[in-house]
C-alpha cells in the first residue's frame, strides 16, 4: 500500500515540476514564509519531540535547530531575488559579440533523505534549499528519531500540497523502496556506509546526488595555545548532543607535555558545562543516546579499545536504563582499536599525544579526509601549514563547529566525508541546474569556419592567435 502511495505522489510531482519551473521569487519566497510560520506555530511540539527522541533541552533546541532553521530561511527569503537572476559570463574573443548568461533552473523532483541526531534542522535545512530553488520534494525524516519526523510530517502537511512537498514516514524498507526511483537529485545526510549505497542507487538513473557524511573530525592543539579556553571549546563542540554530531571533534592531539594538563582541564569544563554536582550529569544540558543499539555501539568501542590496552584517563559510567554516557577520555590507544577506525558519533573522546606536529599531520592524513578540521594555534605559520597539508569539508581555527552556523560559506564533506554543499546560496545552487545561455549577436563570425574549407588556413592562424 505505501508503496502504492509512493509512486501515485511521485507521478504527480513528475507533472508538477514543469508548473513549479515558471514559478516566480515572489513564488517561491511565499511558501518559505508560509513554512516559517507553520514552524512557529508548532514550536512546543518540536521541543516536546526533540526530549523525547533525544532528551534535548529546549534551549539546546532552540540554539541548534530551531534558529538555524530560521535563519536559513530568512537568509533564503531575503537573497532569493537575486540567486535566481541570470549571472553574466564573460565573453571570448572568437565570439566578441554575444550574450552569455547562466541561468539556474529546478532539477525536478527531488528526495531527501533526513537523520536522527539534528533530526529537524537536517531534514529541514535542505528542504529550503530545494524549494527555494523551486523544486518539488520527497522527503524521508529518520524512523530512528520517530517522535519529530511526526512533528516534521505534520508541519509538511500544513503548508503544502503531496504534488509539491510530500512526506513519508517508514523504515529502511522505505527508503531501499524511495531509492528505486528515477529522481533528478538526491539529498541524503547520514553514515558513509549509507552514502555509498544511495550513491549507487542513484547511479542506476544517473541522478545528482548531495551527500553530507561525517568521518572522524580531528582536533590538533598547538603548543602555544591558551588551554583552558580551548579546552572548554573542545568539550563543548564534542558533547553537545551527547557527541551524536557529525562534525564533532572526534579526537583530539595534543602536545605530550601537556596531556595531563589537557585531561584537567577537560574534567574540569565538562563538569561546569554539563554536570548538577561532581558525579552526576545534569539530564537538562546532556541530551541521551538515540537508541540501545548505539548506546551498545559506543560501549563496545571503549569496552574494545580498554581490552587493546587502551586507558580511561575519565569517566566511562555508562546508564543503560535511560541511554546516558557519562563524557569519557581515552588515551595510550593502540592504531588498530575501533574507536581509531570508524566515527565514533558519541561522548568518547581519544587523545593522540605528540611532539613533532609534522607527525601529527602525517596521522590525519592517513585517514580518510574529514568533514571538519580543528585547529587550535596562535602560530600562523603553523596555522597555515596545516591548513595546505591535509584536506577536510571544513576548517576552524580557534574554534569548533561555527563554522556551520554561516549561511555564506559552503558546508560539506569530500571524498567519503561528503559531496556538494548545502546553506544559503550553495544549497540553492545544489537543487538548481546552472545552464549556459548564449544569445548570438548578428555579428556572427562562426560562419568562418562553415565548410567548404578550401582558402581558409588564414581563420585556422586567427582562432590559434586568439582562443
Amino acid at each position: 500500500m505505501m508503496h502504492q502511495k509512493i509512486n501515485f505522489v511521485f507521478e504527480a510531482q513528475q507533472v508538477y515540476k514543469y508548473t513549479l519551473r515558471k514559478q516566480n521569487a515572489a513564488s517561491r519566497m511565499a511558501k518559505l514564509k508560509l513554512l516559517k510560520e507553520a514552524i512557529a506555530r508548532h514550536e512546543d511540539e518540536i521541543n516536546l519531540a526533540l526530549h523525547k527522541d533525544l532528551r534535548k533541552s529546549q534551549f539546546e533546541t532552540a540554539v541548534t535547530e530551531l534558529l538555524f532553521v530560521y535563519g536559513e530561511l530568512d537568509f533564503a527569503i531575503n537573497n532569493l531575488r537575486d540567486w535566481m537572476r541570470p549571472k553574466r559570463a564573460g565573453k571570448t574573443l572568437s565570439n566578441p559579440f554575444s550574450k552569455n548568461r547562466i541561468y539556474y533552473e529546478p532539477k525536478g523532483v527531488c528526495l531527501i533523505m533526513a537523520p536522527w541526531n539534528y533530526p529537524f534542522q537536517l531534514t529541514m535545512g535542505p528542504l529550503i534549499s530545494a524549494i527555494a530553488a523551486g523544486n518539488c520534494v520527497m522527503l524521508k525524516p529518520s524512523e530512528i528519531s520517530p517522535a519529530t519526523s511526526a512533528v516534521v510530517g505534520k508541519i509538511i502537511a500544513d503548508v503544502f500540497e503531496e504534488q509539491e512537498v510530500a512526506c513519508f514516514e517508514g523504515n529502511a524498507d522505505l527508503a531501499t523502496a524511495l531509492l528505486k526511483l528515477p529522481f533528478d537529485h538526491i539529498f541524503f545526510t547520514g553514515s558513509t556506509a549509507v552514502g555509498k549505497i544511495v550513491m549507487e542507487a542513484a547511479a542506476k538513473n544517473l541522478c545528482s546526488v548531495t551527500l553530507e557524511l561525517g568521518g572522524k573530525s580531528p582536533t590538533l592543539i598547538d603548543r602555544d595555545v591558551d588551554l583552558p579556553k580551548a579546552v572548554e571549546k573542545i568539550a563543548w563542540g564534542k558533547l553537545i548532543n551527547s557527541g551524536q554530531t557529525c562534525i564533532a571533534p572526534d579526537y583530539v592531539f595534543v602536545p605530550q607535555e601537556r596531556v595531563d594538563e589537557f585531561i584537567g582541564l577537560y574534567k574540569a569544563a565538562t563538569e561546569k558545562l554539563f554536570f548538577k554536582s561532581e558525579a552526576q550529569i545534569e539530564p537538562r544540558a546532556y541530551a541521551k543516546i538515540i537508541s540501545p543499539k548505539h548506546f551498545r555501539r559506543l560501549k563496545t568501542l571503549v569496552d574494545e579499545a580498554v581490552e587493546k590496552g587502551a586507558r580511561i584517563n575519565w569517566g566511562g559510567t555508562f546508564d543503560e536504563k535511560s541511554q546516558t554516557i557519562y563524557p569519557v577520555l581515552l588515551s595510550q590507544l593502540p592504531a588498530n582499536t575501533q574507536v581509531m577506525e570508524e566515527e565514533i558519533f558519541g561522548p568518547i573522546l581519544p587523545i593522540i599525544s605528540y611532539q613533532d606536529i609534522d607527525k601529527a599531520i602525517e596521522q590525519i592524513n592517513a585517514k580518510s579526509k574529514p568533514l571538519a578540521l580543528y585547529i587550535f594555534s596562535r602560530n600562523a605559520k603553523n596555522i597555515k601549514k596545516i591548513i595546505k597539508s591535509t584536506s577536510s569539508g571544513g576548517v576552524c581555527v580557534n574554534d569548533v563547529l561555527v563554522h556551520i552556523a554561516n549561511p555564506k560559506l559552503p558546508f560539506g564533506g569530500v571524498n567519503s566525508s561528503g559531496i556538494g554543499s548545502s546553506h544559503g546560496f550553495f544549497g540553492f545552487r545544489n537543487f538548481s541546474h546552472e545552464r549556459a545561455v548564449v544569445f548570438q549577436s548578428k555579428l556572427d563570425f562562426n560562419r568562418l569556419v562553415y565548410p567548404p574549407y578550401q582558402g581558409k588556413e588564414w581563420v585556422l592562424k586567427l582562432l590559434r592567435k586568439i582562443m
